[in-house]
């Protein structure tokens, strides 16, 4: 299991890297193109966008494939597209290229998500998805601080070249240490019926606005460091070394949740958004606060991730695979969101703390979205409890009475 998830965790890496260090880099691709901050935002949501488009599809298409040729078959997309962005020659082209990298996000996650839960002990599912993701918060650690440092003071297209790199390390990595592992459960058909379930539905909306408010405000977190917190443009890498720290913590805490208390570890996460970005809003001219503030809402967001995603694939039953692949989606169906409202906020002269402000509500939104999917959950229409799914259908109601005691 180790080598195996340690493999995983590479490609996690790589796409983490890629995903935020657009974020750090914003303003220098914003001035490459003679494009507002604002109109670069359209890097994140394209790349969002691919996700959203490449998550149901590459799975679809992906389906009968052996795992481990679905992986390595991503990775090389990923490859491709890093080198297109690497290449771009314009701005147009370079948001192709950010559509095309993201391509094959959802469907790698979606994969390692099913293939980390088959390959672990019983009752560790929830850390060995932790563990493929602790690649996603490494990242924002070393990868996407150190992106930045270099896209800073070499340019930002050696800093996507580089990802690149880290998408063929990924490929051999994989090639060497995952096992072919039988993950299918069911035709197509059988993977797409996990959609019939409202449950299925209900995390989708869940993970599309709660997780919005996150990237409401990383999405420009470079601006607001620089023109409202007063950090020099050489100190948002280390700034973002927070964001990280903040993220790998929360990350394996989240692991150890997602088997054990789901929903209360997801209510209490959206009541620690709302507080973190009501408090940047009010005080991100203080540079201590907007420091803090980015260490706690990555603390916050990451410790939310593994109790969604195992949420989601205990909603769909059979269809884990589809289901995982569409997660992906919904999360970055709220990266696009988070970068269109925050850029619409600033653009209409709000001021780059707005975007915190946007996020409170879209907490808020997540919170009360979390509460309806709950009250029909225990109306018995469909278990996602991890302590009530594995038991028989008539002890769940005292099962469900003993879990909430």
């Amino acid at each position: 299991m180790p080598l195996a998830i340690l493999a995983l965790a590479v490609g996690a890496f790589g796409i983490g890297t890629t995903e935020f260090v657009a974020m750090g880099l914003l303003p220098q691709m914003a001035a490459s193109f003679d494009v507002s901050i604002a109109s670069a935002g359209w890097l994140i949501s394209a790349y969002a966008l691919g996700v959203v488009v490449g998550a149901p599809t590459l799975t679809a298409l992906t389906h009968s494939w052996p795992r481990k040729r679905v992986l390595t078959a991503l990775m090389g997309l990923f490859v491709v597209g890093h080198a297109a962005t690497a290449l771009a020659p314009g701005f147009e082209a370079l948001v192709g290229a950010r559509f095309l990298s993201g391509l094959s996000h959802g469907a790698f996650f979606g994969a390692c998500a099913v293939v980390a839960r088959k390959i672990a002990p019983p009752g560790r599912q929830g850390q060995a998805l932790a563990l493929v993701f602790t690649g996603l918060t490494v990242a924002n650690v070393v990868g996407v601080p150190a992106g930045t440092y270099v896209g800073q003071q070499l340019g930002w297209r050696l800093t996507f070249a580089l990802v690149g790199v880290i998408g063929l390390v990924t490929i051999a990595a994989i090639a060497t240490m995952v096992p072919e592992v039988e993950t299918r459960t069911g035709s197509l058909r059988s993977e797409f019926a996990a959609f019939r379930r409202g449950q299925v539905w209900w995390t989708l909306l869940i993970t599309t606005v709660g997780f919005a408010s996150l990237f409401t405000v990383l999405s420009y977190v470079a601006p607001l460091l620089t023109e409202v917190a007063g950090y020099s443009e050489g100190s948002v890498s280390w700034v973002l070394v927070l964001f990280g720290l903040g993220a790998t913590v929360g990350n394996l805490v989240g692991g150890r949740l997602a088997d054990w208390r789901p929903y209360r570890t997801l209510a209490v996460g959206f009541v620690a958004q709302v507080v973190v970005f009501g408090l940047l809003f009010l005080f991100a001219d203080h540079a201590w606060v907007a420091a803090a503030a980015v260490f706690s809402f990555a603390f916050v967001g990451f410790v939310m991730s593994a109790p969604i995603q195992t949420r989601g694939i205990l909603a769909a039953g059979g269809g884990a695979s589809m289901a995982s692949a569409a997660m992906q989606a919904a999360f970055n169906v709220g990266n696009a969101m988070g970068a269109f409202l925050g850029g619409l906020v600033i653009d209409a002269g709000f001021g780059y703390s707005s975007p915190a402000l946007v996020a409170v509500v879209l907490a808020l939104l997540g919170l009360v979205i979390l509460a309806e999917a709950t009250r029909a959950d225990k109306n018995g229409r469909a278990p996602i409890d991890p302590q009530v799914a594995a038991v028989p259908a008539q002890r769940r109601r005292r099962v469900r009475a003993s879990v909430e005691q």
